[in-house]
């Protein structure tokens, strides 16, 4: 069986689009991960084997192989681990996945919980850039995710939490959301909690409002 899941990258400061393809076939157990994984992308076939078996779920005891599309980009990090999981599953038939454009973004742990994942804000913007409806975060990243407006934030603490949604046996509500008031005089100032993302531009403001003494040597002869 073949599935597919759609998941994201982080490349500087921008998000792309992953596919993450998983082939089930018989044969000798075997878990190989393709497609320019770096080391953390490997390690992710212990936690989602790990993660599977704790969650309630059968790790295939066959021949496994995930392609990460597109092949010529670098693939770092652990937020495929949510997606290579997913699509074990759907290529074992022990979830469906309807048609709506679907994106899935998170690091598991070994007893399946879903652990915070960076990069999320920019990965969930170019998401909504490129159509997609629904996308499963950590719970952890819920309140960031959703200040994207536009797209269904779904909050999963758990792999076994997620696959009960998926099969319909509990409805996990969506993201609200977060509500930002301003009291006082705010016209005319900029609040930063209502910049998306821009970190670094944001501390460097932060910095330069807040100058601190700094002697420098003088150049001798």
């Amino acid at each position: 069986m073949l599935a597919k899941v759609n998941s994201c990258a982080v490349i500087g400061l921008q998000g792309a689009l992953v596919e993450v393809e998983v082939d089930i076939s018989p044969g000798l157990p075997s878990f190989t991960i393709v497609g320019l994984p770096d080391m953390a992308v490997q390690e992710s076939k212990e936690r989602v084997r790990a993660a599977i078996r704790n969650s309630g779920c059968l790790f295939p005891g066959t021949r496994i192989t995930v392609n990460l599309a597109p092949a010529d980009l670098k693939k770092e990090g652990p937020s495929y681990d949510l997606p290579i999981a997913i699509g074990i599953l759907l290529a074992s038939e022990q979830v469906i996945l309807d048609s709506n454009p679907t994106i899935f973004l998170g690091e598991l742990s070994l007893d399946g919980n879903l652990r915070h994942t960076n990069g999320i804000l920019p990965m969930v913007s170019l998401a909504k850039e490129k159509g997609t409806e629904t996308i499963f975060v950590p719970s952890a990243d819920a309140k960031e995710a959703s200040l994207v407006h536009g797209v269904r934030i779904v909050p999963a603490g758990s792999l076994a939490d997620l696959v009960l949604h998926l099969r319909g046996d509990v409805v996990i509500a969506p993201a609200e959301p977060p509500q930002v008031e301003i009291t006082g005089d705010a016209e005319g100032y900029v609040d930063f909690s209502l910049i998306k993302g821009q970190e670094h531009v944001k501390r460097a403001m932060e910095v330069a409002t807040n100058p601190s003494p700094c002697k420098l040597p003088l150049a001798t002869e």
